[in-house]
């Protein structure tokens, strides 16, 4: 009867719906408010845990420099701010203990660690990817056996060596036996960045009459600039912070680097923590200028030799 008539049955299928029936319509934005009710938790958690871990690493740098310029940095405690500022501890590390003296020992070494096993390094890694000999594979396992040997074994040969050389208390033979140490790593590490340049580049040079030597500094070398740029963060902070060898080598005060110099500030039965605090600060201040000299290469570096091709 009610077809006869025209009037509906039954309601419309769309006023029969209403909100929170289950209802496609209806469920979207209660999804939607569902995940909105729930992301500024995560979001927090993620904050939290980052300015846990920038705490955990800047605290121990915040607690270097607030101690140097401390005056009462032998008796600060547990105190979290430093009772004044003074730069005296920075005077006496410079002037009296003659810390300025190691910083340039340190430079010099350090620098020419990193030039020379960079560049010895990266011929190397070039001679072992690109050319095919007897015993190749043989002078990487040796290569890689050399970087396992402890550092305390290696002292007492070297030392005996370095005297038969007449090089003991000098810093170059210092620098020869840092280079020697970090050179074995950064062959093994330049190996996959070489490995990783496509070789028809090098051969698309040679057919355009390129040198071997003009296809190394134009091709070759800018493509594993970021791998150099890794290497020489390896061989640099060995040489920078390396105690046994400087001390073993080394015999008069006027040779010292910095870990050595640093020793000075320790006492038999006294320790003027205020001087020490400031001699790390200025120890720390180099690597740093490296590390922001280089910093746009090192995350490139790290990664771009992992994958060949």
């Amino acid at each position: 009867m009610s077809a006869l008539t025209g009037t509906p049955s039954s309601t419309p299928r769309s006023a029969a719906r209403t909100p929170g029936s289950g209802a496609p319509g209806d469920r979207v934005p209660q999804v939607l408010r569902v995940k909105a009710r729930k992301r500024p938790l995560p979001t927090a958690g993620k904050v939290v845990g980052i300015v846990a871990l920038l705490v955990f690493a800047l605290f121990p740098a915040y607690w270097m420099f607030s101690s140097a310029i401390d005056p009462e940095a032998p008796t600060r405690g547990a105190r979290l701010l430093p009772a004044g500022v003074t730069w005296d501890n920075f005077v006496t590390v410079i002037d009296d203990g003659g810390f300025g003296a190691y910083l340039r020992n340190s430079i010099v070494v350090a620098v020419g660690a990193v030039v020379f096993s960079s560049v010895l390094a990266l011929l190397a890694a070039v001679a072992v990817s690109r050319f095919r000999f007897r015993f190749r594979k043989a002078i990487l396992v040796l290569v890689l056996m050399v970087q396992m040997v402890p550092l305390e074994a290696l002292v007492i040969p070297l030392f005996l060596q370095m005297r038969t050389l007449g090089m003991l208390n000098s810093l170059l033979g210092l620098t020869i036996v840092y280079i020697a140490f970090s050179l074995s790593f950064a062959i093994w590490m330049l190996r996959g960045f070489v490995a990783a340049v496509p070789v028809e580049l090098e051969e698309a040079a040679y057919l355009d009459g390129a040198s071997w030597g003009r296809m190394f500094w134009k091709i070759l070398l800018p493509l594993v600039a970021p791998g150099v740029v890794a290497t020489s963060v390896f061989s640099f902070i060995t040489a920078w912070n390396e105690f046994i060898f400087a001390l073993t080598f080394l015999q008069q005060s006027a040779k010292y680097t910095v870990p050595i110099g640093l020793q000075k500030f320790f006492g038999e039965n006294t320790t003027d923590w205020g001087a020490v605090m400031a001699a790390s600060t200025l120890i720390t201040l180099p690597v740093i200028v490296f590390f922001v000299l280089v910093q746009r290469n090192l995350s490139s570096g790290l990664t771009a030799g992992s994958v060949k091709g």
